[in-house]
């Protein structure tokens, strides 16, 4: 590797490459970058003193940070890597199953090699999409991935960068793509040298978790795309999930997303393989995913919020903060059929109206949907799941109406067995002042939602962070392998039915009646129906059963009896 960085703020850079002896002056080029004279092996360590102030930094593309973030970073040769998956042809997103989860909490090694012993798992679930949250390098041993600081590089404690790959390498050998979570929008607290090289933050404008990135620069904005490059192209990942798109400030043509379809497009023709885009986004605005002809960004998904939250509500009778919008069985109606429930209606948690419509003719695949996910289990007080509040049949509900929603379904690691263990908020930060800035924050935010703020774990305890471990060995016994098994049934109910991937809006319909708490969703021939209720309901249904959640369900005369907290997959029977 021939030593470069960009530096435009320096007046001079050296290398510091401790096997060469001396410190190496770097030359000057054009735009602000500079390069070294010589050539650097396979796993030699280096840095970069800026100006003469003796400390090497590590390089802002670095992949590979064996001593943390502080430290030097270390040469590391994606293309060392012998791959195996040469006959992958990728995955397309329609009609897939995705399943999120974080390295470090998936398995009691949280690690990369031990994450791949766990894919048959996935496998006999019927999951089609692996979605990694972000592994890139951050101080400290654990926390959720969102306080990275070096982009390019895999946190060291989860592998490094070769253990990334043979995870990668192992999921296409099972056949499962992979999707990574990246984090465009901050940098996190702590070991982020990136503004002594150059302007890649905006000091005076900061979004909910720190200084804006400066989308102004085109250095910053080929920072973003060569990052996402890297992992599609150098690390054979599938699909990029971008977090919290909002919060990208960019008054420019073409916005920083288009700029990025265009570019993961290109590569994905180039590779002959599908090559995805999902965007985590607050703004309920289709544009993301409206394709570029029809001035749209082009990005091939988005998640939406308002689908959980509709479900939640529905689930558990929560109406605090957010929720309050969502209290009637009508927002469930509206999210199922048109996907967001607010589309340009009053929003009384923001104090505004929010949202726009979802032009029909999109396909509904282009949203990702849950009933848990990392940020609405781990932003909770105490970082509790469905399964610790819901009885078994409210679990199954969950589960129906997830797997089987008009978009793309995504699971959170361990909800597919009602996994009795919380997911926590939990930060390893070495200086003490961050953890306590950090717990306080927490509070903060869950003042607004009305939560106990006594009950909050504390951030840096580690027991906060083993305490969100899967418990594997719960999974395949008594109410935690019935809900595992009808998950599994459910995707492959999905995966067989035809209507069940059909994309068109214009095949939906829903109604509800919120005093007898019962929910009906039609998607062509199948119907979907559910009782939220304590107490039995008989409605009107002569399809064939398909599935049902509690064996009680029976039809007769025209009319189907649901059992109390059940639902009930049918087909018309054709004439």
């Amino acid at each position: 590797m021939i030593p470069e960085v960009w530096a435009p703020r320096a007046q001079s850079v050296s290398l510091h490459a401790p096997a060469r002896g001396a410190d190496v002056a770097m030359t000057p080029g054009e735009g602000g970058w500079w390069r070294a004279p010589i050539t650097l092996r396979q796993g030699e360590a280096y840095g970069f003193i800026l100006d003469e102030s003796g400390t090497a930094r590590p390089d802002p593309r670095s992949r590979r940070q064996p001593d943390g973030v502080h430290s030097l970073s270390a040469v590391y040769d994606p293309t060392s890597f012998v791959w195996s998956d040469g006959s992958w042809t990728g995955r397309q997103l329609a009609g897939g199953v995705i399943y999120e989860l974080h390295i470090g909490t998936f398995t009691p090694e949280g690690t990369l090699d031990a994450a791949a012993e766990r894919l048959e798992h996935l496998v006999d679930l019927g999951i089609d999409f692996v979605e990694l949250l972000p592994v890139n390098a951050f101080n400290g041993v654990h926390n959720w991935g969102y306080d990275g600081v070096l982009w390019y590089a895999v946190h060291e404690a989860y592998g490094g960068p070769e253990a990334y790959q043979r995870f990668v390498d192992a999921c296409h050998a099972a056949g499962l793509g992979v999707i990574q979570d990246v984090v465009y929008n901050h940098l996190g607290p702590s070991g982020n040298y990136l503004p002594e090289f150059g302007p890649y933050l905006r000091d005076a404008e900061a979004n909910t978790w720190g200084s804006s990135i400066d989308l102004d620069e085109d250095e910053v904005r080929r920072y973003i795309i060569d990052n996402a490059l890297m992992w599609l192209r150098d690390h054979h990942v599938d699909g990029l999930r971008l977090d919290a798109v909002h919060a990208l400030r960019d008054s420019r043509e073409p916005h920083l997303l288009q700029e990025l379809a265009e570019a993961v497009d290109a590569l994905s023709s180039h590779l002959g393989r599908p090559l995805t885009l999902i965007a985590e986004s607050d703004m309920n605005d289709a544009r993301l995913i409206t394709p570029r002809e029809a001035d749209g960004y082009g990005l091939t998904a988005q998640w939406s919020d308002d689908y959980h939250h509709a479900l939640h509500v529905a689930l558990t009778g929560e109406v605090s903060g957010y929720y309050a919008d969502f209290a009637s069985l009508s927002a469930l109606v509206k999210t199922s059929t048109k996907g967001f429930f607010h589309d340009g209606t009053w929003s009384s948690f923001r104090g505004r109206e929010h949202g726009h419509p979802i032009d029909p003719r999109l396909a509904a695949w282009r949203l990702v949907t849950f009933s848990q996910d990392h940020d609405q289990i781990g932003n909770r007080a105490e970082g509790d799941r469905l399964s610790q509040t819901l009885d078994e049949g409210g679990l199954a509900i969950a589960a129906v109406l997830t797997v089987l929603s008009p978009f793309t379904p995504m699971l959170f690691m361990g909800e597919e067995w009602a996994a009795s263990t919380p997911w926590q908020f939990f930060t390893s930060h070495p200086e003490p002042e961050l953890g306590e800035a950090t717990a306080k924050g927490r509070k903060a935010e869950f003042e607004k939602m009305g939560w106990d703020e006594s009950v909050v774990p504390d951030p840096q305890d580690p027991e906060t962070f083993s305490r969100s471990k899967l418990n594997w060995d719960e999974s395949g016994s008594g109410v935690h392998a019935r809900i595992h098994a009808m998950y599994r049934d459910l995707i492959a109910l999905r995966r067989s039915v035809p209507e069940l991937n059909d994309p068109d809006f214009r095949h939906l319909a829903a109604e509800a009646d919120e005093e007898r708490r019962w929910f009906r969703l039609r998607r062509g021939a199948i119907e979907v129906l559910v009782n939220f209720a304590a107490e039995e309901v008989a409605l009107p249904a002569d399809g064939e059963v398909l599935f049902r959640t509690d064996e009680r369900a029976q039809g007769a005369g025209g009319s189907l009896s649901l059992p109390p907290r059940s639902a009930v997959v049918t087909r018309a029977r054709s004439t």
